[in-house]
Formats: structure tokens, C-alpha cells, sequence
């Protein structure tokens, strides 16, 4: 599990206990109290790549139970960092906003025992109300056009990863960049359990606005506009 941050202070610790709570939760007796170490996975490697957070994120992390590692700034380089770092023989790459349902892992581990598949993501489900045209969005994109974004909790064998370089250093789009190269190396699964993202985004700039410029970048990219570039117009 790999993680970059970046003054996330108020968010990391979610995301890392959300990442730690790997397995479903237990059936409980009748009037039992729950308990929220139950579904802790001490199996999962959990690393936080900060990029100079100027908040307590760092702190934050560590008390969570993440190991933390420093890296140059820019989502693309932390992840190269982490997965770098990471041990297993699959790699979740989740921006520090995000949280992962519980009982994530096996539901990982059913897809990737399917040989031809090398790589996969979870639907996308905002914190914030207003966002389902959104969502929809993000479903017809990623079963489609067989593209799901980042912020959809991205994994992948680290065999297909080394095979097609690992995360690409690009400023902005890295991971599109990624799921495009993983795709041909095999399959890409969706799997119907749904993260929860941060909406911030789309609600400070406003969502058709937000849709709409990535739409464009979208384009841009493809008719080979120079990263930065796009970059700048994303606000990046």
C-alpha cells in the first residue's frame, strides 16, 4: 500500500485506517460491544510517501501505523518512491483522501487470482451529496473506456508494473499514463466495492467546470500537448 501525501494533516489518518482494516469485519455475537482492532490485517504493508507536507501529516501517519519515507514532490515521484520501497507482490497506490472499504483486500486478491488480470480499481463514491452525476461519470469511463483514475485506488501486480517501467514521471495524468500501459500487459479489473474520495475539488472550482477541464486535458494529451502545459491549466 502505497500512499503519497502532501499536507494531509487532516486526512491521513482515515485513509491509513482504512487501509489497515483489510479484512471484513467478524460476525458478532448478540449484544457483543464491536471492536474495531478485529479487523485490523497486520499483513498489510502501509507507506506513507510524503512531499515536504509543512503540516503535522508526517506525525500523523506514524501514529496511525504507517512507515513513512520522504520523496521529492510530485504524485509521480512518490509513487515511484513507494512502490520502490514497497515488499509485496501487489501494489495499492491511495491518494491520502481516500478510504477503502472495509474488507478491501480479499476482494483485491479474488481479482488478481485471475491470471490474465494485472491490474484493477474500485468504483468511486463522494463524501460529499450533490457529486452522483460524477460518479456516474467515473463508472462509464472506467467500464467503457476501461480507465479508471487514481483516485479510484489503483493496483496492480508489481510483475506488470516492472514491465512497463512503473509509475511514468509526468507531472500530471501519471496515471492514466499507467493504466494505459498496464492495459497491455493484460486485464484491468473493476471491482464493485466503492472507495470514498474527498468531493473538494469538484465543490471549490465547481463540477462541470472540473469535468470539463479534464475532459479537455484529456484531449490535450492525446494530440500530444506538452504535459506542463496541462499541468498549469489543471492547476496542478
Amino acid at each position: 500500500m502505497v500512499i503519497p501525501a502532501l499536507d494531509e494533516a487532516g486526512r491521513i489518518e482515515a485513509a491509513i485506517r482504512s487501509a489497515r482494516c483489510a479484512r471484513p469485519e467478524p460476525t458478532l455475537e448478540p449484544n457483543s460491544e464491536p471492536n474495531p482492532t478485529a479487523v485490523i490485517d497486520p499483513d498489510v504493508e502501509v507507506l506513507v510517501v510524503d512531499g515536504g507536507s509543512r503540516d503535522d501529516t508526517v506525525a500523523r501517519a506514524r501514529a496511525a501505523g504507517a512507515a513513512v519515507i520522504e520523496s521529492e514532490r510530485g504524485r509521480a515521484r512518490q509513487l515511484r518512491a513507494g512502490v520502490a520501497a514497497a515488499t509485496g507482490d501487489a501494489v495499492l497506490m491511495l491518494h491520502a483522501d481516500t478510504r477503502l472499504p472495509p474488507g478491501w483486500k480479499p476482494a483485491v486478491e479474488a481479482a488478481l487470482a485471475d491470471a490474465g488480470v494485472v491490474a484493477g480499481a474500485f468504483a468511486l463514491r463522494f463524501d460529499e451529496p450533490g457529486l452522483g452525476a460524477v460518479e456516474w461519470g467515473a463508472r462509464v469511463r472506467s467500464q467503457w473506456w476501461q480507465l479508471p483514475y487514481g483516485d479510484q485506488a489503483l493496483f496492480a501486480r508489481r510483475s506488470a508494473l516492472e514491465a512497463v517501467g512503473g509509475v511514468p514521471l509526468a507531472p500530471v495524468m501519471e496515471d492514466v499514463d499507467l493504466v494505459e500501459a498496464l492495459r497491455r500487459e493484460g486485464r484491468i479489473a473493476l471491482l464493485p466495492l466503492s472507495v470514498s474520495t474527498s468531493g473538494r475539488r469538484y465543490l471549490e472550482r465547481g463540477a462541470v467546470r472540473v469535468v470539463l477541464l479534464h475532459f479537455l486535458a484529456l484531449m490535450a494529451r492525446a494530440c500530444g500537448v506538452d504535459r506542463a502545459r496541462i499541468a498549469r491549466w489543471l492547476g496542478r
